[in-house]
């Protein structure tokens, strides 16, 4: 009995030593990414904030000075910049709506056995593989008053009887950004949702059905429960993208007509770019940082406690 445990003690002892070496080995394996990480994430973030409270500018020949908490009281005081967050969070529910709406239609339907089903999520990947600055421009064309393929569609089919300015109407123009943004990324949902439902197994939806559930019920008790952390997933990533949104909006209208479309985002590239103001720049880069991690939060709170 002893022998035998003096041989399970060494064991034990053994497996933990290795345990430890490979623990290391990792150690020493991801100290390349994490200082990758610390000098192109870190320090221009540090940077930014340092920055945040002095006056410096971009072309500034002067010393640089510290003013505090200034550009922070004038930057939360300052109408422009409440608009353009008002941009950014109308354009961050619309397009996040739509597309978890469309895209987990589309997961779903693609998920049927139908013929061409191969050719078709083949193509699902198309919209979301096109380059964002190259889909802005499509839709820019799309859009022109004077060529542009939606008017022509829309006059022919006697739904409009002059041709639209759709990029030039305060009304209009949020809303055809919107779609544009939607038609893109949409299929990355689809994509996440399809993948999920890989996963699920036939026997529980055929039972389901033997018991009598319809459609509705089904997809409630059975197909939504298995893609919904997916979708969380899908959602996290979505808003903070459009959150943050700068370059479809920037390439169709640059924030216009009438800075009706100017996000967050463009006003931070106008404010430290345009007006050669860093220091107030960088103030307004770190709020919206601020706003993002708030919504990140809120959104962990809230999964914690579905958890619980």
């Amino acid at each position: 009995m002893e022998v035998k445990s003096i041989i399970f003690i060494n064991c034990k002892q053994c497996l933990k030593k290795m345990e430890e070496d490979i623990s290391n080995k990792y150690s020493i394996l991801i100290t390349p990414m994490v200082f990758i990480m610390l000098t192109v994430i870190g320090w221009p973030l540090i940077r930014t904030i340092l920055m945040s409270f002095t006056n410096e500018g971009l072309m500034d020949l002067e010393p640089v000075k510290i003013v505090g908490i200034k550009n922070y009281i004038r930057a939360i005081t300052n109408n422009d910049y409440l608009s353009a967050l008002k941009v950014s969070g109308i354009f961050a529910i619309a397009v996040v709506t739509s597309e978890m709406i469309l895209g987990t239609l589309v997961g779903l339907l693609v998920n049927q056995p139908f013929k061409g089903q191969k050719i078709v999520r083949a193509l699902l990947i198309v919209p979301w593989a096109i380059p964002t600055v190259v889909n802005a421009m499509m839709w820019k064309l799309i859009y022109n008053p004077e060529y542009g393929a939606l008017n022509s569609f829309l006059y022919q089919m006697n739904i409009i009887t002059d041709y639209v300015s759709w990029l030039s109407t305060p009304s209009k123009t949020l809303g055809a950004i919107i779609f544009a943004d939607v038609w893109k990324n949409f299929s990355l949902v689809a994509m996440i949702v399809l993948a999920s439902l890989q996963s699920l197994s036939k026997d529980q939806i055929e039972a389901a059905e033997i018991d009598g559930a319809n459609a509705l019920q089904r997809f409630k008790n059975i197909t939504l429960p298995h893609i919904l952390p997916s979708l969380q997933v899908a959602l996290v990533l979505r808003i903070i993208e459009a959150v943050k949104v700068f370059d479809i909006i920037y390439i169709m209208t640059k924030g216009g007509p009438a800075n009706k479309t100017r996000s967050g985002t463009i006003f931070i590239y106008q404010e430290a770019f345009s007006n050669s103001r860093l220091g107030s720049g960088a103030t307004y880069a770190v709020l919206l940082v601020f706003f993002i991690l708030i919504i990140i939060l809120l959104y962990m709170k809230l999964l914690n406690r579905k958890e619980e």
